[in-house]
């Protein structure tokens, strides 16, 4: 009976057949490798319900692209995460497998997860250090360039604050701590790039102080909701990436009831640094990330955003395409997160 177990367990071994989420299921006679779940985490930048929608597409697209690349995958099953850091935690723990997630989320989890590729968007008409720029050049258009950074932009409302501060930048006055500290802010999650790191670095730059500093200011859970605290009067500033403008133009008049443009409406009053772009991630801890598998989901990726089918699915993000990525690329996000967290534990 011992010896029919074991020919039994070893006949399954050989034959590939390993149950459980996740786990590599290696065909017979060198075919395609099995994969029963692929699990794909997205960050809350946008509404969880119009990311999942928009991404639907890219399981038959992965599915396909990863045939032909010696792997046949049973379930692609896609999830946007409650937070930035939810989805850190997750490709740490081996609950996801890939996660499209910002320089500065990888950072913060890069001794559980692994970067692989970097996204490319559109570059953007104005490219300034001024936030009067971005004022007197708007309404802000998408350029040809492919560009692999971004800026984030500190963006006033209607507000009788928002206003105020508006005016001054305009007029081209240096705002002051007290001016920023005046009005009500939205941050997003404190791994959150363009919501919440590099704010955080233009305010220690040019006033000396954290964004953990302000006097009011509140979390948003996605760009959406405060786009909506702004246009309602909620808030008077928030901080968010530099197209997100573009993004949200419509739902201003539409969705948010607004009489006047988004372009009328808001001004930049800050503008950081370039920020390096997401990234497409995957965790250490999965069973089925070896090497070859990473290469061939670099790959898979990389083709789909060559597509214009796949650029469709991944203008979500306003990513255009990838390409390969390595750790170093976040030298620079690495040593803005130590800044924040230096500043955090004073």
């Amino acid at each position: 009976m011992k010896k029919m177990a074991s020919r039994l367990l070893a006949g399954a071994v050989c034959a590939g057949i390993l149950a459980g989420s996740g786990t590599v299921l290696y065909a017979e006679e060198g075919g395609n490798k099995q994969i029963e779940k692929l699990s794909i985490a997205f960050v809350p930048s946008r509404e969880p319900e119009e990311i999942i929608t928009a991404t639907e597409p890219l399981k038959e697209m992965l599915t396909t692209e990863l045939a032909g690349l010696g792997y046949d995958v049973a379930e692609v099953d896609i999830t946007v995460g409650t937070s930035y850091e939810a989805v850190g935690e997750a490709l740490a723990a081996g609950t996801t497998d890939v996660g499209l997630i910002p320089g500065g989320t990888y950072v913060l989890y890069d001794d559980g997860c692994d970067v692989l590729l970097t996204a490319t968007r559109d570059g953007l008409s104005i490219d300034s250090d001024d936030p009067k720029d971005w004022n007197d050049q708007a309404p802000t258009e998408a350029s040809d360039e492919q560009v692999t950074s971004y800026r984030a932009l500190m963006i006033a409302g209607p507000s009788e604050k928002g206003k105020e501060l508006a005016d001054k930048v305009n007029a081209g006055e240096a705002l002051t701590w007290e001016d920023i500290d005046s009005a009500n802010w939205s941050v997003m999650g404190s791994s959150s790039p363009a919501g919440y790191i590099y704010p955080s670095l233009w305010m220690q730059q040019n006033f000396d102080k954290n964004i953990t500093e302000l006097s009011h200011a509140v979390q948003s859970d996605s760009y959406g909701s405060a786009f909506a605290r702004l246009a309602s009067g909620q808030i008077d500033v928030l901080c968010t990436y530099a197209d997100a403008r573009r993004d949200y133009e419509e739902n201003w008049t539409s969705e948010y009831a607004m009489t006047n443009s988004i372009w009328e409406d808001t001004a930049v009053i800050g503008v950081t640094p370039a920020i390096y772009n997401d990234t497409i991630s995957v965790s250490k801890t999965s069973p089925i990330m070896d090497d070859d598998f990473k290469a061939a989901l670099s790959e898979a990726f990389i083709n789909i955003g060559n597509t214009d089918e796949g650029k469709e699915v991944i203008a979500i993000y306003s990513h255009n395409g990838y390409q390969p990525a390595q750790s170093s690329d976040y030298d620079s996000e690495r040593e803005a997160q130590k800044m924040i967290q230096e500043l955090n534990a004073q």
